[in-house]
């Protein structure tokens, strides 16, 4: 008769001492708090804009800031405050699905790979290299000359960018939580591989997955830029910060903040991502938080 083992949860995730460690850790609160933003922008722009970021005015053209547009208007007559909170909705939207297409396929296959060994792990491992030949971009092209240009492409291009990251993370955070103790002990207790994954594995790199998924959020966010700036990502009417940037780039020396504000936004939520994951992988890793 097998004993019963408790599921292994990393401390670090219980109790109060991680918001306190957390709430003093500069990194993690500046992070979290652009990302905050971030995220408050987009949701804003579901219920409110100080315009309509679809209402085309030519006689507002290039119109400055101040008056009836507080950053002033672009080259289609548009508020530049209302396109920049719908852009972020457009960036939000692509990183959540985008890296939740490479973290659950890529967990999947590197959650896989590390419970079977052999010659399953070799073949994984050797398709998650192939994935890395073909990066966002790239994947990109060869999608819209196929199925054509679109927010939907652009989703998908990043997440099989991300899928080989996750698999190769994931397999070497697993490997070593197989070699631990209380795996052992569950497997002489006749636990299952499927069990074990389940119940000791995945829970214990969590926190390793979470710091990923969180950097390549901002990635994601870059990619996207990336995309709609070359014409491959969110199309036409939809804002998008890479397009705004794309669409003021022949007007640099006439009105150079319309290549600002959406850079400044880029620039914001990429470090505030990245902020978040350096906070969030010191917060997690037991060596630094005894140092703290």
């Amino acid at each position: 008769m097998s004993a019963t083992l408790p599921v292994a949860v990393p401390p670090l995730l219980k109790g109060p001492g991680f918001w306190k460690r957390a709430l003093g850790h500069p990194s993690f609160v500046i992070g979290a708090v652009l990302t905050l933003l971030l995220a408050c922008a987009a949701a804003l722009s579901f219920v409110w804009t100080p315009h309509d970021p679809y209402d085309v005015d030519m006689a507002q053209k290039l119109a400055p800031p101040g008056g009836k547009f507080l950053l002033g208007a672009d080259a289609y007559g548009r508020d530049i405050v209302s396109l920049l909170l719908v852009g972020a909705r457009a960036s939000i939207v692509v990183g959540i699905v985008a890296v939740s297409i490479g973290l659950v396929i890529g967990t999947a296959f590197g959650l896989l790979a590390s419970a079977r060994r052999g010659w399953v792990e070799e073949a994984i491992m050797r398709v998650a290299d192939f994935g890395f030949a073909f990066p966002a971009i790239l994947s990109a092209i060869m999608l819209t000359a196929v199925f054509g240009p679109g927010m939907v492409i652009a989703i998908i291009a990043i997440g099989i960018y991300n899928i080989p990251t996750f698999a190769r993370i994931t397999r070497a955070s697993a490997n070593a939580v197989w070699a631990r103790e209380f795996v052992l002990a569950a497997r002489a207790c006749g636990k299952g591989a499927f069990s074990i994954t389940v119940e000791h594995v995945l829970p214990n790199i969590l926190s390793v997955l979470i710091v990923q998924a969180t950097i390549r959020f901002a990635i994601a966010i870059l990619a996207e830029a990336a995309l709609s700036y070359l014409g491959l990502g969110t199309q036409p009417p939809q804002p998008s910060w890479g397009r705004m940037l794309s669409e003021a780039q022949t007007l640099l020396f006439q009105a150079p903040m319309l290549a600002v504000y959406p850079g400044v936004a880029i620039a914001l939520a990429v470090l505030g991502l990245n902020l978040l994951g350096d906070g969030l992988r010191d917060l997690f890793d037991p060596r630094l938080a005894r140092k703290r």
